[in-house]
């Protein structure tokens, strides 16, 4: 069965290219979150990105051909079991223009520390762009009928801290947490996973989330419904119980002969019907639910003294 992760990574990764800033900003996202740097003759760069996406790869390809004149090969990994995915790797061939891209996307080593005034963010579509790329690369989130999660995750908690700007920038409260070697960004709100799936461009995928969310809602609303109506049951049956066995008791001893009309109608009423609840007796009676209410009170206190006169006597 397909993530709900892979579902929105191949929605997202089959968006139309738009503008040439946010092409770049969405390169420099992916390649910052999952591409490594390689070195080649006489200490060229080159880069390699790996995922087990074909939609992503195949993003990421076209997205490098727009970006520059660079060369690349693409291996598949097929995977020898049955349970495994296949692995897509990019290698972008060590080259001078590999170089003069990477420093364009502010990707060479340190310049991360600076991202946050790169000119790739200036715009707000461009921020967007780099989200999503990096997401493509690094992100996942929760099918809907689970708890609501969002998150990215990254070894450098530099890059981390530029995730939380950039999702502030755009409204989002996301927070970072280290797990084990890992620094995670992350979002929690069903309503902020919802906003952050369409304003990358995930439409179907939010629609997706927010029906299963309803879904999810109203089953909660039904349990919860079903449980205060159980416990009620329980509850009911319980003190019908006690009433019926101290009524017998009271009977036993000849109490119920001494009893008002009204009293004794509503023993014998309980008697009868052990499972109804106070409405059902109140229509047996013809009285009201307080009125048979105070009646059982009244023979449960009247059976009780009667009990402990036989216990003193």
């Amino acid at each position: 069965m397909p993530s709900f992760s892979g579902d929105v990574k191949n929605e997202l990764a089959r968006l139309p290219l738009s503008k040439a800033c946010c092409e770049r900003a969405e390169l420099a996202g992916l390649l910052r979150m999952g591409a490594s740097l390689t070195l080649g003759a006489n200490h060229a760069l080159g880069i390699s990105f790996v995922t087990e996406h074909a939609a992503v790869a195949r993003r990421a390809l076209v997205l490098l051909k727009q970006a520059g004149e660079v060369r690349t090969e693409v291996m598949v990994r097929r995977s020898r079991r049955l349970s495994k995915t296949n692995t897509y790797a990019i290698r972008v061939l060590p080259g001078e223009t590999v170089s003069a891209l990477l420093s364009e996307m502010g990707l060479l080593p340190g310049a991360i520390s600076s991202g946050g005034k790169n000119k790739l963010f200036r715009r707000k579509c461009c921020r967007v762009s780099y989200l999503r790329g990096a997401f493509l690369a690094g992100g996942s989130v929760n099918r809907p009928e689970a708890s609501c999660h969002l998150e990215y995750v990254t070894t450098n908690y530099q890059f981390a801290e530029l995730l939380q700007t950039l999702l502030r920038r755009l409204g989002f409260a996301a927070g970072i947490v280290g797990r084990k070697e890992d620094y995670v960004v992350y979002l929690k709100e069903g309503d902020a996973i919802l906003d952050f799936l369409a304003m990358t461009g995930a439409e179907e995928s939010a629609t997706a989330f927010e029906a299963a969310r309803n879904v999810k809602e109203v089953r909660n609303q039904v349990n919860r419904l079903v449980n205060c109506e159980t416990a009620n049951l329980n509850k009911t049956a319980q003190a019908a119980a006690r009433q019926v066995a101290a009524i017998r008791s009271f009977a036993a001893s000849g109490g119920l002969a001494r009893l008002s009309p009204g009293l004794r109608a509503a023993a014998e009423a309980r008697l009868a019907h052990p499972e109804a609840s106070l409405s059902e007796l109140g229509a047996e009676l013809g009285v009201g639910r307080s009125g048979v209410n105070h009646r059982l009170r009244r023979l449960m206190e009247l059976a009780d003294e009667n009990e402990a006169k036989q216990v003193s006597g």
